[in-house]
């Protein structure tokens, strides 16, 4: 079998009621369109969302909050949980390897919960004073970019 041997079956297709063609096709004179009304007359009918004078779900529903294009969404990790890791050397590659986090483009950053006991070396977007004085305090390193 090839596309154009392809063809429908019998049933499958239904051809288009064609209306205002006349009184003998049944669908004459008004086209089954009834004889007054909004829907009878040419460019009738409402509006997208309109509830028949109701007011509408899209003045019901409250408008609130803002959503910034420019928003910037970090991963936050704490030093509670830098203890756990296995691993000495906290950036995005290393985190992505022990699949702390889904991919390198995400933006990391440290926060000082918890209490730190071991030396690490740390690359990230953006940590907090405190948990920058911890690191540094176990004399590790810390590195902003």
């Amino acid at each position: 079998m090839k596309l154009n041997e392809l063809k429908s079956t019998k049933g499958s297709r239904k051809d288009v009621t064609r209306v205002g063609r006349g009184t003998g096709s049944g669908k004459g004179k008004t086209a089954s369109r009834g004889h007054k009304g909004q829907n009878s007359r040419s460019g009738g009918g409402v509006r997208p969302g309109f509830e028949g004078g109701q007011t509408p779900l899209f003045r019901r529903l409250p408008k609130v909050g803002f959503n910034s294009l420019n928003r910037k969404e970090y991963v936050l990790i704490n030093l509670g949980q830098i203890e756990n890791f296995d691993f000495n050397d906290i950036n995005p590659k290393t985190l992505v390897d022990n699949k702390i986090i889904k991919n390198e483009d995400v933006l990391v950053k440290i926060l000082g919960n918890g209490t730190l006991t071991k030396k690490v070396n740390v690359k990230v977007n953006k940590i907090s004073q405190s948990a920058k004085d911890a690191i540094e305090k176990n004399g590790g390193t810390v590195e902003v970019f």
